[in-house]
Formats: structure tokens, C-alpha cells, sequence
């Protein structure tokens, strides 16, 4: 829905579109342009952001984190495109369809909609074998194992 983004003060945030078009955050300085599918756009979490809908309504994924605490990142993995996973926690999403991912030597199967987490602290590689993935990852972290 359109309106207002909530002031998230000393947080960085990233948000990729998922489903629909026409998407634009409006800033005092500008916009940001979040009308093209799978393009993640990053920006401070205390800037005073209004969204417009210009197509109708949209799907986003949104991945905040403490700037003082922690990294973040959003990257979208179609077929062939690996990504560097360091270690932290990292978030695989399928926004559509079935995706294959290959963690290494591991394969996962990802229905629509679905997802899993992968926490790991060594460094290890991530392949989209099939379909689409959105990996947000959160980095430069302690994990705690409860």
C-alpha cells in the first residue's frame, strides 16, 4: 500500500520488488526507482521516504539491520549466478515458481513463495541451478546456537 515509510534510525535498509510494477520511494532529495523487478535498492532507514504506486500493487522483501552491529545485503541469483556467502546468517527466498540452489555440494529444491535459512560460519559458495532466488544476508555477526 502506499504511504509513508515507519523511521528506522541508524538502519540501513534494502528492498528489492517481487511481484508488480511501479514502485517509487519519495525522498526529499529525490527517488528512488523500484518500478523494475529484482533491482534491490539500498537507503538509510531515518530518511523520510513516501512510496507511490503507479501501476497498481507491488511485492517487495525488505531487509533492515542495525548499521552499528551488523552488514546487509540483497542480491537476486537467477540461473547460473553464484554469490560469496562469508559467514553470518543468510536468508534463501523463491518469490515464484521452483528454484534449485546449490550450497556447496548440498542441492536445495525451493518452492514458490518458499524458503529456507543457512547459518553458517565458515565461508561457502551459493549456485541458482534453476529459477530465482533472493538471498538477503546478514553478516558481521555473532550467531548464537540455543
Amino acid at each position: 500500500m502506499a504511504g509513508p515509510f515507519s523511521d528506522y534510525t541508524g538502519f540501513d535498509r534494502m528492498q528489492v520488488l517481487v511481484a508488480g510494477s511501479g514502485l517509487v520511494l519519495q525522498m526529499p532529495a529525490g527517488e528512488i526507482d523500484v518500478r523494475r523487478p529484482f533491482q534491490p535498492v539500498r537507503f538509510a532507514g531515518e530518511t523520510p521516504i513516501v512510496s507511490r504506486l503507479e501501476s497498481g500493487p507491488v511485492e517487495v522483501v525488505n531487509l533492515l539491520g542495525d548499521r552499528n552491529r551488523v552488514d546487509i545485503d540483497l542480491a537476486v541469483l537467477e540461473a547460473g549466478r553464484t554469490r560469496d556467502l562469508v559467514p553470518g546468517l543468510h536468508i534463501a527466498y523463491c518469490p515464484g515458481g521452483r528454484a534449485r540452489l546449490r550450497i556447496d555440494d548440498e542441492m536445495y529444491d525451493v518452492e514458490a513463495d518458499g524458503g529456507f535459512r543457512i547459518e553458517k560460519g565458515k565461508e561457502r559458495v551459493a549456485a541458482c541451478v534453476t529459477g530465482l532466488i533472493v538471498l538477503g544476508s546478514v553478516t558481521g555477526i555473532t550467531l548464537n546456537r540455543t
